[in-house]
């Protein structure tokens, strides 16, 4: 295996900040970081995990709508796979996340982010992501809480 440019490096590293910075601000509740993050047109798909789908404007709207009703909860973004090809590149990454709900029960998601990303004048960010769940565990709500 040939060793990565530095122009490689410097990417893959933007594209992990990106992933990191998607995770920091869902987590901080810091709702307009993810402009940062997304293309203004991007699809984003949460319905395997009982979220919702839909163009970028209205998914971060029903996270932050959503997401202040849980006590608290960690969106720990791991072991990323990233194959870029020019201007676009291919990403998955493991999702670990509990979540504490009002009554004080807990669950936890596992689940895979599968990201389409691009390259912008302003960097890195995701174009496409599909959120697909491998395994839950606790008291999974059947709707986000009211």
């Amino acid at each position: 295996m040939a060793r990565p440019t530095l122009e490689e490096l410097a990417d893959r590293l933007e594209i992990d900040d990106l992933l990191t910075r998607y995770a920091t601000a869902l987590d901080d509740k810091a709702f307009d970081a993810l402009d940062s993050v997304f293309t203004p047109d991007a699809h984003i798909d949460y319905t395997s995990t009982g979220g919702t789908a839909g163009e970028y404007p209205a998914v971060k709207a029903w996270l932050a709508d959503v997401l202040p009703s849980f006590p608290a909860y960690h969106h720990i973004v791991v072991n990323r796979r990233v194959a870029i090809s020019g201007e676009t590149a291919a990403s998955v990454s493991v999702l670990f996340n509990p979540m504490v709900m009002a009554n004080g029960d807990t669950f936890f998601c596992g689940a895979e982010y599968h990201d389409r990303l691009v390259r912008t004048p302003a960097g890195w960010r995701i174009a496409e992501r599909i959120e697909k769940s491998v395994w839950n565990y606790g008291a999974v709500p059947a709707a986000p809480p009211a």
